[in-house]
């Protein structure tokens, strides 16, 4: 087998996702490690009036594309970008696009998608699977297509324990499920979503099982894998440590609690955090395209599907990542901070309604009256309500875990050679934990907040003051309860004595106990 950049050489590529987080990071790692790459066509739609070339020339001019840049100054001229909508017909491809398309490109990459675990089921539907179904009619036209990736999730399972690298069944007949959802209005699609979702937290999780489903039934001859990733993170090495640039997923959460805005969240200390750098999956996904495109020619039938995990092979779990995320951000604080970083995990629901009133809702209110009385508009009660809704739909992947089989991803490795495992590594028994998520938290500082590393000293300086203010606070509370409670009573005065006491009789015992030793 040829390696990895010796396969892409000369390759017509198509990429749909390419705005997305994961499409940026292929598209920088494909241009990077593979230089001799034919052309990528990237699917973009106009937005904002803004023309796919705009939108195309503005992405590729941030931090992710600097070290492409440095290292291939020309690499812009490889990118082409094509104008389409993905939930409009035909993706909204103009007949010369189409035919430029169907006659040149030899690998598909699926990377769009809508991430919003949220989203209206109807909308859900028309991005994770109506879109997957017309890039597979697409590619039943290609001439020299070789390999179609389509991007699932690892969850898209997750009403099951131990999930296997195979295609379940979904609940619902796909075909039956968009008929009926063309005829249905809004509110009765509402009604019954909770019912079609069964055991799934949300409609994401739910389209993209339907969309695994409709591959296989819409693959025909097609070379296809499916690369399911969890919850994808912050790059681990590639092409530096931290690259993140959205809120999604935990990032929004580590940033709150940075912030000392969130301090408790339901979840399960012992849960696995089945957390996946960005470049992990990344690596594994060219590398997968790379396996079954060079096999085309001696390939079975079967859909090869790869669990991108880390839980499996390097747990990691979430009463450790709250430990990592406090202490790093205690250390590098963010600016202008509402409160000193500190989370309480727990699993219980009415502990955390009670830590969500005590440490949410009321430092919320009075730093919004705090606000109004220097006449200032009020928003730090809106910022915990779009937080809790954050937490809410984040609540079932915290408190559950999974068993991943991934023994493609261990078959994919054998067949790498030694150079191609170093340029595309995603071997995750390398990642150490501590470190990854140190770069993580420093990532969404640098680059989701854009805060300068020049600001740490002003930053630490206001989180000292935090802490002063802290316990410049308990010590009048304690004052208080003595004032009224104890100050007022015998009773409460006699037992403060009898406590006292006995604290300093041990205290007397230990030292005179230390002294004879």
């Amino acid at each position: 087998m040829v390696n990895i950049p010796e396969y892409y050489a000369g390759k017509k590529v198509l990429l749909s996702g390419v705005t997305g987080f994961m499409g940026k990071v292929l598209l920088e790692k494909l241009l990077r490690s593979c230089p001799e790459v034919g052309a990528v066509y990237v699917m973009v739609r106009s937005k904002a009036g803004q023309s796919p070339q705009a939108r195309v020339a503005d992405m590729i001019n941030c931090k992710l594309f600097e070290r492409l840049q440095a290292e291939q100054p020309d690499f812009a001229e490889k990118i082409i970008a094509v104008n389409s909508d993905l939930t409009l017909r035909e993706l909204d491809l103009s007949k010369e696009d189409q035919s430029i398309l169907v006659e040149n490109v030899n690998v598909v990459f699926h990377c769009a998608a809508t991430v919003r675990f949220n989203e209206p089921l109807k909308d859900s539907m028309q991005l994770n699977v109506l879109a997957t179904q017309k890039m597979l009619a697409l590619a039943h036209r290609m001439k020299h297509l070789e390999i179609f990736i389509h991007i699932s999730t690892a969850y898209a399972h997750c009403d099951r324990e131990v999930i296997e690298e195979v295609i379940y069944p979904p609940p619902v007949d796909y075909r039956k499920l968009i008929d009926t959802l063309g005829w249905m209005d809004d509110d009765l699609v509402s009604t019954l979503t909770p019912k079609l979702l069964g055991e799934r937290p949300n409609t994401y999780t739910f389209t993209k099982a339907l969309a695994e489903y409709l591959v296989l039934q819409e693959a025909g001859d097609l070379n296809i894998a499916i690369v399911r990733p969890s919850i994808v993170g912050a790059s681990w090495k590639e092409p530096f440590p931290g690259w993140i640039d959205n809120f999604n997923g935990p990032s929004g959460i580590f940033i709150a609690a940075g912030k000392g805005i969130l301090r408790t969240m339901r979840a399960s200390n012992d849960a696995v955090a089945d957390l996946v750098p960005v470049d992990v999956v990344i690596n594994a996904t060219l590398a997968a395209a790379w396996f079954s495109g060079s096999q085309r020619a001696n390939r079975s039938k079967k859909i090869l599907v790869y669990n991108c995990t880390t839980g499996g092979i390097n747990p990691f779990h979430w009463g450790e990542v709250e430990y990592h995320v406090t202490s790093t951000f205690k250390r590098n604080p963010l600016e202008q901070a509402f409160r000193r970083p500190n989370v309480n995990l727990t699993s219980n629901h009415l502990i955390n309604q009670y830590w969500i009133t005590v440490s949410h809702k009321a430092p919320a209110f009075l730093y919004d009256l705090y606000l109004r009385l220097i006449g200032q508009e009020p928003r730090m009660m809106k910022t915990i309500t779009r937080l809790h809704k954050a937490m809410m739909v984040l609540e079932y992947f915290t408190s559950h875990s999974w068993v991943w089989n991934t023994d493609n991803m261990a078959m994919l490795m054998a067949h790498m050679s030694p150079e191609d495992k170093k340029v595309f590594n995603f071997d995750v028994r390398q990642l150490h934990w501590a470190e990854y998520m140190e770069s993580y938290c420093m990532g969404t500082k640098k680059y989701v907040l854009n805060e300068e590393l020049s600001g740490l000293p002003a930053a630490r300086k206001h989180l000292n003051k935090l802490r002063n203010i802290r316990y410049t606070f308990n010590t009048i509370l304690v004052v208080l309860i003595w004032r009224i409670f104890i100050a007022r009573s015998q009773m409460a005065r006699n037992i403060w004595y009898f406590v006292v006491s006995l604290c300093f009789k041990f205290l007397s015992y230990f030292r005179a106990s230390s002294t004879m030793r």
